[in-house]
């Protein structure tokens, strides 16, 4: 049938209105049959409820309410203008995609000119080089960029304490080129107090800090659209950082800088012109595009605060994948975590990203990593569409609700670190490095249980995998903030189960005492085997199910030492006990029984029978691994 224009077609007419409260009655009564605790019985959904690293509570269902926008853009503005939470460009990525960056660090000009020269040809459209201590030789920068038109493809430096000479430099090569103009958003890559935060040499930052000023000065006269500073939150991201924290940082590194620049004569509109801010893109795809969004709020409203008009407060934002969740076991799987880290960044509107290759945890990465890396922007670009739409998240109640939370969260971490006389002091009496500690702590803990699970490390690990080798990275300055992976704890554990394996040809095994038919041990079973593997352990489940007369004889022939019983419930009732007594007879220095029981006094009781401890989800597995392999007898 025809539908009027003027009437439309409502799918949903004939059917009454849902109410939050019927959803509530639902998810209510689903939890009861799971037996989940819920820690509120007058709001069900609270026991669905998730927490991030910054204490924001992540609810399962968000709702008009609380979330209305205005019409004609609302409380978030149009993209290009303040407060940019919905981009700093009115066109956004949508005219020609984000400037896909890689980064390079050899410390040869002629390996880095081939593998600069190969990724302008396949897709690269700007260039992040590591310059002096740990890098390439400021002297070798002209060999590096030979053949490389420096009026067209940006170059961004990370040069630490050399960017002075480092820039001169780039600035004398730029010279010998056409008119002598840098290439729009090229970076000179000045971030003294990200130099003193990786380093700890304070002293030093602030004599830095007087020449960026000068040189960001003397460009702002003679080399416009060339930027002088990089606000660089990577170094509190890689020393456990959270994404409010990072944020906070952020704001208190690019008010210094302005200050900074106060003094040395640029007006605050024109300071606000030198500086690009970078943050890392992690797998956490929400709190990514979330955390950029923030980022641009915030500063707009420091920008404003300082006087300047409000289209200065437009920030130039670099995504780089996170270096934290990169993991040296099954490197693979890091293409899929940068592919969605990727993903977030362009959705949450990043003017450059750099997509670090899978290998890199490992060392420098070869042709074919690099490859991959500036494919995975190349195919959301062009095959996936993805910058087509400006701001795609905006408008979801999800999104603007976090983005909102972490803005907050974020500027009371910045009023704190100002509070404490800035940035500069904060790192100099120890509060930012302290403040990372604890929160480190506290996401180790997480890893640790496994509540944060890391594909193929704590959560499907392959102990027979071929490792990947890779010639070794240069060695980057220290002697600041630590550098911390997620897959740490976990890498130390396999580390101790491959020096077994090359010490005796073996690697440390646990026994699966597997009880009763398949349908009441396998889950059990999994769950032990999955974990053995995680810290280097070779789980041993044969024969498929065991009993009180033939456990023994199948735990002599397994080569293990430990033993787990693995099963339902109510066959542990009727069988765990015989069973770990006769594997105690066969020799079994430890029996642990899969599980967690809640009655009392049946723990009592299978502790009674042979039983040494519990392992059960939830609980510490890091813990538990280096006690077992203590007890295996690897060495630590």
């Amino acid at each position: 049938m025809t539908v009027p224009p003027e009437e439309g077609l409502s799918l949903a007419q004939d059917f009454p209105e849902a109410t939050y409260e019927q959803w509530q009655q639902l998810v209510s009564g689903v939890l009861r049959k799971t037996g989940a605790t819920v820690p509120d019985a007058s709001v069900p959904e609270s026991a669905l409820t998730t927490t991030l690293a910054d204490g924001i509570d992540v609810r399962p269902l968000y709702t008009r309410t609380g979330g209305e926008r205005d019409e004609g853009g609302g409380a978030r503005g149009f993209p290009g203008f303040a407060p940019f939470t919905r981009g700093s460009r009115p066109e956004g990525n949508a005219a020609r995609g984000w400037d896909v960056r890689q980064r390079h660090t050899r410390t040869d000009a002629a390996g880095t000119r081939e593998a600069v020269l190969g990724d302008l040809e396949n897709g690269v459209t700007s260039l992040w080089l590591t310059v002096g201590e740990g890098g390439l030789p400021v002297g070798e920068l002209g060999r590096a960029l030979e053949g490389v038109y420096l009026d067209l493809a940006p170059v961004v430096l990370d040069a630490g304490a050399e960017f002075g000479p480092a820039a001169a430099e780039l600035l004398r090569l730029r010279g010998q080129q056409t008119d002598g103009g840098a290439a729009p958003d090229s970076v000179l890559g000045a971030d003294p107090l990200g130099y003193a935060a990786r380093t700890g040499a304070h002293e030093a930052a602030s004599e830095l800090r007087r020449e960026a000023a000068e040189l960001a000065a003397r460009c702002h006269g003679e080399q416009p659209g060339l930027r002088t500073y990089v606000v660089d939150t990577l170094p509190y991201h890689e020393a456990g950082g959270s994404p409010a924290r990072e944020l906070g940082y952020a704001l208190a590194t690019g008010v210094a800088y302005l200050r900074d620049m106060a003094e040395a004569g640029l007006p605050v509109e024109a300071a606000c012109g030198q500086l690009e801010f970078r943050y890392a893109a992690t797998a956490d795809q929400f709190a990514t595009i979330a955390a950029l969004r923030a980022a641009r709020t915030l500063w707009s409203r420091v920008v404003q605060a300082c006087g300047a008009p409000a289209y200065a407060g437009a920030q130039r934002q670099h995504a780089v994948t996170s270096p934290v969740m990169m993991t040296r076991r099954d490197p693979w799987v890091n293409m899929l975590r940068t592919t969605v880290a990727t993903l977030a960044a362009g959705v949450g509107g990043a003017d450059a990203v750099t997509v670090l290759p899978f290998d890199h945890a490992l060392g420098l990465p070869d042709a074919f990593a690099r490859r991959i890396a500036r494919n995975t922007s190349t195919i959301l670009l062009e095959e996936s569409h993805l910058a087509g739409v400006i701001d795609p998240a905006g408008g979801s109640w999800y999104v603007e609700s976090l983005t909102d939370e972490l803005a907050r969260t974020a500027w009371a971490h910045f009023q704190e670190i100002e509070g404490a006389g800035g940035m500069a002091a904060a790192l100099h009496d120890g509060l930012v490095a302290e403040q990372l500690r604890v929160g480190w702590a506290e996401r180790s803990r997480a890893l640790a249980r496994r509540s944060e699970p890391i594909t193929g490390v704590s959560e499907f690990p392959l102990l027979d995998e071929r490792p990947v080798e890779r010639e070794p990275a240069p060695e980057r300055p220290g002697g600041g903030l630590p550098r911390v992976r997620r897959d740490d704890a976990y890498e130390a554990l396999r580390a101790r189960s491959d020096a077994h394996l090359a010490a005796t040809g073996a690697r440390p095994k646990l026994f699966l005492a597997a009880l009763g038919p398949a349908a009441a041990h396998t889950a059990r079973v999994s769950f032990v085997a999955n974990l053995a593997r995680a810290g280097g352990i070779e789980p041993v489940h044969d024969p498929v199910t065991v009993d009180a007369d033939s456990a023994a004889e199948a735990f002599s022939g397994s080569g293990a030492r430990i033993a787990c019983l693995c099963s339902s419930d109510a066959l542990y009732a009727e069988q765990a006990a015989g069973v770990a007594a006769a594997l105690k007879a066969a020799g079994a220095a430890r029996v642990l029984l899969a599980g967690k029981p809640e009655d009392a006094e049946r723990r009592a009781e299978f502790l009674g029978a042979g039983v040494d401890e519990f392992v059960h989800a939830g609980g510490d597995a890091v813990a538990a691994l280096t006690s077992l392999l203590d007890r295996m007898g690897v060495a630590a």
